[in-house]
């Protein structure tokens, strides 16, 4: 028996990157997907990939994570469509522009917050309210490495990571008795098209700050998630997994 079949998993930010590798990795589990990202993301060559590792239904939902309404909808619409809810993965977020605090622009401020970090709240919020009904279910937040330390000229993104671990804590306190788990995972710098837009000299900086010597890679986060996600972690809420290759161990 794989360990998602049957069940329902609910992806903020599934068209791409993390969400994306995640979905391809519950779908081969055995889980019928909804991805739920921007209405403008390219989106139907990523419902093929997630179709052809799984056996189990895909949908995608339009969804942007800082409009409550927008959430409500994306999981009506799901559980319209399966009956229930079962995993939600609240992954969606972005970065901040590199600035520090006293340059920071007050709207990229609100705008990450806004993301990143009441996208997460709102999201916990509507999920929650169905676990309720139906007896149960499981949430894991993406958070960072930022969200456990700081760094310079992020202000905002660090403030939203560790904000995340903060709600991750409160409703796993609140919801445990409700049979109800929530647990975050905090990514180290990942391998992807982001970072390949960076020069040598910085990427190579960037991987001497991960004692394992080299970057991350999505599939090993979307591994993470599975594990937090399945029966497997069946004792474990209001946790967080790094998943960094030691970079907050430095």
């Amino acid at each position: 028996m794989k360990r998602f079949e049957n069940k329902v998993v609910f992806i903020t930010g599934g068209a791409s990157g993390i969400g994306k590798a995640a979905a391809i990795a519950a779908a081969a589990e055995g889980a019928n997907v909804v991805i739920g990202d921007l209405p403008g993301s390219h989106h139907e060559e990523v419902l093929e990939e997630i179709k052809a590792a799984g056996n189990g239904q895909v949908i995608f939902v339009p969804l942007n994570v800082a409009d409550a309404l927008s959430i409500a909808s994306a999981i009506a619409a799901t559980v319209e469509h399966f009956g229930r809810l079962d995993v939600a993965f609240n992954n969606a977020g972005i970065g901040a522009d590199g600035k520090n605090m006293a340059e920071e622009g007050d709207d990229v401020y609100r705008r990450v917050i806004s993301i990143n970090l009441d996208g997460v709240f709102l999201g916990m919020k509507r999920q929650i309210e169905q676990f309720l009904k139906q007896g149960g279910g499981v949430i894991v937040n993406t958070a960072s490495a930022m969200g456990l330390v700081a760094m310079e000229g992020n202000s905002p993104y660090v403030a939203s990571k560790h904000g995340i671990i903060g709600l991750t804590k409160a409703a796993a306190l609140e919801y445990g008795k409700h049979n109800i788990r929530v647990n975050a995972i905090c990514p180290g710098y990942v391998d992807t098209p982001i970072l390949g837009t960076l020069s040598e000299e910085v990427r190579n900086g960037i991987i001497a700050q991960h004692p394992i010597g080299r970057l991350g890679k999505v599939e090993e986060i979307a591994k993470a998630f599975l594990f937090l996600a399945s029966d497997d972690a069946s004792f474990i809420t209001g946790t967080t997994l790094a998943v960094d290759g030691g970079y907050t161990a430095i």
